[in-house]
């Protein structure tokens, strides 16, 4: 089987075990996209310099919902600064590339459509999960397989609920923890990529309207975005339930058998 090969987290972590991580996640649990990386540059020029690494077109601006769909699915290594971004949205300043613009600040952008007063649309930006504006100026986004970012900050995958529940399974393995997870409502990516590239915290988010609208991301997806240490504790513990028959699909059972027999294997 591929993939058979144990990976253990540890605190030398380098690109070729997150690579391999990334590998044995696609086989573990049957991913349609790529898993991929995300990286800030305090200097865009040092970002420029990374293997293959492809810019948007100059007068082409977009969101960070398409240039991730970008990644995660024709297999891209991209790199961004805030003029390739949507002038005006709220993507830049999610990741730190510029400050909140004053009319998304203040709540008027919003007013009337997402929320039905401006003190709501206020509130909403005011408690979204940011990188904090003026240290960084780039952003790379590139498939983990790839191993071009060397090591990246968050690494990040979008997959359906009964998938990440196995990746959360999988990181509780060896040292449980709860997890507790951030839900914004519309601009959902500050409580993924915002939130992971702020905090360094294991991050679940459900995809927004615009990230699904623009982004292109599926109904039952979500997003999972953490530390490159986690995402390989995840892995590796995934990796010990399938050998105790914890896999992914789920073989069905039948809401209307006896659930004896499969419970005994599953719980004891």
């Amino acid at each position: 089987m591929k993939g058979s090969r144990e990976i253990h987290a540890d605190n030398n972590l380098n690109v070729e075990k997150i690579k391999e991580a990334s590998e044995r996640l696609i086989d573990l649990i049957k991913l349609r996209t790529f898993p991929f990386g995300m990286k800030l540059f305090e200097n865009a020029e040092d970002m420029r310099k990374i293997q293959g690494l492809r810019t948007p077109a100059d007068g082409k601006f977009f969101t960070t919902c398409q240039l991730v769909t970008q990644v995660r699915t024709a297999g891209f290594t991209l790199g961004i600064v805030q003029d390739n971004l949507r002038p005006g949205s709220s993507c830049g300043a999610n990741i730190g590339l510029e400050p909140i613009p004053e009319d998304l600040s203040s709540g008027s952008k919003m007013n009337g459509v997402w929320f039905g007063n401006q003190k709501a649309a206020s509130a909403h930006q005011a408690q979204m999960p940011r990188v904090e504006s003026g240290r960084y100026s780039g952003l790379a986004a590139s498939p983990l397989r790839s191993g071009r970012l060397d090591l990246p900050d968050i690494c990040l995958f979008y997959a359906s609920p009964g998938q990440m529940i196995l990746f959360i399974n999988g990181l509780q393995y060896h040292n449980y923890r709860r997890y507790d997870f951030t839900l914004t409502g519309e601009s959902a990516c500050a409580d993924s990529w915002g939130r992971a590239l702020s905090t360094r915290q294991t991050s679940l988010a459900l995809p927004c309207y615009a990230e699904r609208r623009y982004g292109g991301v599926a109904d039952d997806e979500l997003l999972m975005a953490c530390p490159p240490d986690e995402f390989v504790r995840g892995v590796e513990g995934m990796g010990h339930l399938a050998r105790n028959g914890l896999r992914y699909p789920y073989p069905p059972y039948s809401a209307f058998a006896d659930p004896a027999d499969g419970m005994s294997k599953s719980y004891g």
